[in-house]
């Protein structure tokens, strides 16, 4: 008998050999590589260069990267990247902020790929800010890092979360605060980063600077318009449904709606050196707001949803609290051993569940005994 033997395809085979062409002792990435930054050799453009550059465009009161910027702990600065470019890339490798993509915007752990989660939803936020600050002229890397980290300090559950944890951390518990104070404190990220993540929240006071304000306002445009979406996709309202005010100022479709708003708060922002927006735009987004309480966040299922998710969520901290050897971080001896039932064991556990996905939360709730009839349900 003969041995067997078989030919890789030509795809395979091109993935095993080398890629690109040698030319001048480099590899260049194809074969027929020809695009070129310039005939010869060009100089990199050095962090210091970049920030000369950046100040060139910013207006007055946007904010400057400075060096390592303003940090907790000092550190050198990079040799490229600004202060807050480094803060971005910091939030988005971090896990706090890829765990948001399983935790959900306004529906639990939903099936249909197309409904938003915190992670998509962070994402909208920062593409409506960008396009507000860009056009006033503030710091971009700044505003994306805002943005993205914004919402890092939220729970598995939606903003029922938070009534959950409340009763457990000293003077409640605030997604936006806990965030920034302790989900991201590893990060050592720069305190005008911290800032903006700290105070988007309206019911909290302002950011200090106005890449902070542009994200807080930008939060509520894209919300405000995207859970509207979800829910129409959900089969829970119809786009017809909306009130007057906002079809006739901002339109019924999702980018309309987008579109308008930003056109509003640039409009308002640049007439005055203020961030806002306009008086209008601002009624009907008040109008829409109050809609979306009425027939998404506070219809009789939603609330009937939240009921079980506080009452899960707090079941899972007792749990963890009663038994810290079996959080992760606390067996491995990450974290320092702490006492059952200590304040400590309950800041421990609170830290546990709040970093879950709903998903994880729903499995871990039911592994420890709680009847599936009792847990929060995906749509």
């Amino acid at each position: 008998m003969t041995e067997e033997t078989t030919t890789p395809s030509p795809v395979v085979e091109a993935s095993t050999k080398a890629y690109g062409r040698l030319e001048s002792d480099i590899r260049l990435a194809h074969t027929d590589s020809k695009a070129r930054l310039a005939p010869g050799p060009v100089q990199p453009h050095s962090r210091e260069r970049r920030e000369e550059a950046i100040e060139a465009l910013l207006s007055p009161g946007a904010t400057r990267p400075k060096g390592a910027g303003n940090r907790a702990r000092e550190e050198e600065p990079d040799i490229y990247r600004t202060c807050f470019e480094r803060d971005l890339d910091r939030i988005k490798y971090s896990h706090p902020f890829r765990r948001l993509a399983g935790k959900c915007q306004v529906f639990l752990a939903p099936d249909d790929a197309h409904i938003r989660n915190r992670m998509t939803h962070a994402i909208e936020v920062s593409q409506v800010a960008l396009s507000i600050s860009n056009t006033l002229g503030l710091n971009s890397a700044l505003v994306e890092a805002i943005a993205l980290g914004h919402d890092c300090g939220h729970g598995p559950g939606g903003h029922a979360s938070e009534d959950a944890f409340a009763s457990f951390i000293d003077g409640g518990y605030d997604h936006a605060i806990y965030g920034a104070d302790v989900v991201l404190t590893p990060l050592n990220l720069c305190a005008e980063t911290l800032d903006g993540i700290r105070h988007h929240s309206w019911r909290l006071p302002a950011p200090l600077t106005p890449e902070g304000e542009v994200v807080s306002i930008s939060d509520r445009l894209a919300y405000v318009a995207h859970d509207a979406d979800d829910a129409v996709r959900a089969g829970i309202i119809r786009a017809e449904e909306l009130p007057e005010s906002v079809k006739e100022v901002l339109g019924t479709r999702q980018s309309a709606q987008i579109a308008s708003l930003i056109d509003g708060v640039v409009t308002a922002s640049s007439a005055t050196g203020l961030i806002g927006i306009d008086q209008d735009v601002a009624l009907a987004l008040d109008d829409f707001r109050k809609f979306n309480y009425e027939r998404i966040y506070l219809r009789p299922a939603a609330s009937r949803q939240s009921k079980k998710v506080i009452d899960m969520l707090a079941a899972l901290v007792e749990h963890f609290a009663d038994a810290p050897g079996q959080i992760p971080s606390v067996s491995t001896g990450e974290w320092a051993d702490v006492v059952s039932g200590s304040a400590e064991a309950y800041e421990t556990s609170v830290r546990y569940v709040s970093g879950m996905t709903d998903h994880f939360a729903i499995a871990t709730a039911m592994a420890i005994g709680m009847p599936p009839e009792q847990l929060p349900r995906g749509v």
